[in-house]
């Protein structure tokens, strides 16, 4: 009877084994996650570091350092979207770091419920203002309205999506110069990190 031995793989073998182990341990690596508690509930947010690492870095340096603490939701449109992460209750625009170079030709696209920075006329003016999208605004993808660079999409809302639809309804008016601002302050009261890689520092 023919007996089968277990063979010994070859080397062209362990090699391909080590690869699929790397694939399978990069695909493993989770995003990462970040609570935004607000007055009016937490949205937790993935964040898409292989597609704008430079955003997220610059997003979760703001939320590490507590710069969002304090912060508020100061224009929301609804049927558009809700910005805040720059200026407190009193419209006061707290000091940022430098802007970042825009990655809105990544392939992500402003859809419902993804985050996205703000930024000046310029593409590479973003710093730490950020805007939830509530409705398709793929209009502000790469190249964006006028060829103007677009507005880089970096993570998503996965729990508190009816948070956004609550802050999205509220009654807004004009204030000193400031838009659509929400009469009852919208306070974004901490963001931090629940959930990273080693890559996230």
């Amino acid at each position: 009877m023919q007996s089968f031995k277990q063979s010994r793989p070859s080397l062209l073998g362990k090699i391909a084994l080590g690869v699929c182990a790397l694939a399978l341990s990069s695909a493993a690596l989770a995003e990462p996650v970040v609570s935004m508690k607000t007055s009016m509930g937490e949205i937790v947010l993935e964040l898409d570091q292989e597609k704008a690492p430079i955003t997220v870095a610059n997003f979760l340096k703001y939320a590490k350092s507590g710069f969002y603490k304090g912060t508020i939701f100061q224009r929301v449109i609804d049927g558009f979207m809700i910005q805040g992460g720059g200026v407190d209750a009193n419209l006061v625009q707290k000091r940022t770091n430098k802007p970042i170079k825009n990655e809105s030709n990544n392939g992500l696209s402003n859809q419902p419920y993804t985050i996205a920075m703000a930024r000046e006329d310029h593409p590479d003016t973003a710093t730490s203002q950020f805007f939830i999208n509530v409705n398709d605004n793929s209009g502000l993808d790469y190249p964006g309205p006028k060829g103007n660079g677009g507005y880089t999409v970096f993570g998503k809302v996965i729990k508190g999506q009816d948070v956004v639809d609550k802050i999205k309804s509220v009654v807004v008016d004009d204030v000193r110069g400031f838009q659509n601002v929400p009469v009852t302050p919208i306070v974004i009261k901490s963001v931090t990190v629940v959930k990273s890689d080693n890559a996230v520092k």
